[in-house]
């Protein structure tokens, strides 16, 4: 039997089958469904894209994995002198793992051990943001500040380790003035926080966040796992405020498959850069550096390029816009749309029941989540299928 995520086993319905799927589309057998969420946010070029399908081919013929431990191979060293060449500023170290997770993971820990390579062992605290999500393993949990998702950590009480802040620029200060001895990093979705609530905020934070870090000598990290790949209508966050440590996953392989990568930049790495054993970072995902993840996420990048997605993204935003330009309801608390997210809050999630079948007898995959009703389209899709997702939003409210 399957244990279905995010779901009571006991009380779920039936989830459809999928037996095909092409560009924009899911097809059930019965019905063809647009995907408006690219399968959590992931599947960027669509579905069966034939170039990254030759890419995995290709690969396939040759080898599908060999581990890192004592070993590398070409595509790994390609895709990491690639996310050099194309990150910004000097993140240019590359720990590849097998989910956003655990990269998360991966950029906690190394947060952590590099201040205890330096000696600096009170710098035990994460500071992190009310809404947060970061995964779902048991670090992430505690840097997240979801109830909904995260519950069973009552289990074990307040976590010390862990400060939570609004998105306010003064909280911001005022927790650097009180602890910044004691904090070794702070993580961040930035802009947009993805299971939070597609949350948006304004990169003025970011840019005060990264002067306090380089005042208090603290950590900055990026989580842009779901807000990589131009999803906030930057290519990346990064771009626009460097933090020390990235870390990107979901739309890396274009959704082909797991894979993740912590990117850090020189500082970070020159603190386990060391004669001594004990300053190695002791990690090592069985499936980090995969090759056929390796291979299908080149070819994701060059499309990427190739096709300027930018435009394509601005595109999807400009569309949004018009097409929500006036939408209003009683029941509705806010819109909100940034680069190729949109997401709808009601005020009571019991608002949103239903709409999945729904869109689903009019052609469009969605899966709303508590009061959220959001889409987050594959990067090519047209405009009349993007005006029909966004319709059938709309029209959920009229009827």
């Amino acid at each position: 039997m399957i244990w279905y995520p995010y779901e009571q086993m006991k009380t779920m319905k039936k989830p459809w089958k999928i037996v095909d799927a092409e560009g924009v589309y899911l097809d059930t057998g019965e019905k063809r469904l647009i995907d408006s969420v690219s399968s959590w946010w992931s599947v960027i070029h669509g579905y069966k894209h034939p170039e990254l399908n030759q890419a995995i081919i290709s690969q396939v013929e040759k080898f599908s994995h060999v581990m890192l431990g004592g070993l590398t191979h070409e595509p790994v060293e390609r895709l990491s002198e690639k996310l050099k060449s194309w990150l910004p500023g000097d993140l240019d170290y590359c720990f590849f793992s097998d989910s956003g997770s655990v990269a998360v993971e991966v950029a906690l820990k190394m947060a952590l051990q590099y201040y205890m390579n330096r000696g600096e062992v009170q710098r035990t605290m994460i500071l992190a943001l009310e809404h947060a999500y970061h995964g779902d393993t048991f670090k992430t949990m505690e840097a997240g500040d979801d109830e909904d998702y995260h519950f069973v950590l009552k289990a074990y009480g307040a976590c010390p380790y862990v400060k939570h802040i609004p998105t306010d620029t003064a909280a911001l200060e005022e927790v650097f003035l009180q602890y910044h001895s004691q904090l070794n990093c702070l993580l961040v979705e930035p802009l947009l926080q993805g299971a939070g609530g597609m949350r948006m905020y304004d990169i003025g934070f970011l840019k005060r966040a990264r002067e306090l870090c380089d005042q208090y000598g603290v950590l900055l990290i990026f989580d842009e796992v779901a807000t990589g790949f131009g999803r906030t209508g930057h290519r990346f966050v990064a771009d626009q405020v460097l933090p020390d440590i990235l870390v990107l996953g979901k739309a890396l392989t274009g959704g082909y498959m797991g894979h993740a990568v912590t990117v850090a930049n020189r500082t970070v790495f020159d603190g386990f850069y060391d004669d001594n054993p004990e300053h190695a970072l002791m990690h090592g995902p069985t499936f980090m550096g995969n090759a056929l993840a390796c291979s299908v996420a080149l070819k994701s990048i060059e499309i990427f390029e190739k096709q300027d997605y930018m435009s394509r993204i601005h595109r999807i935003e400009a569309v949004t816009r018009r097409e929500m330009e006036g939408f209003c309801d009683p029941r509705v608390k806010e819109v909100r749309i940034m680069g190729g997210c949109v997401c709808v809050e009601v005020k009571d999630g019991a608002v949103l029941k239903g709409y999945q079948q729904f869109a689903y007898e009019r052609g469009v995959f969605s899966r709303p989540f508590l009061k959220y009703l959001y889409a987050m389209v594959p990067y090519v899709i047209g405009e009349e299928e993007l005006v029909q997702v966004l319709r059938c939003m709309r029209e959920w409210f009229a009827r």
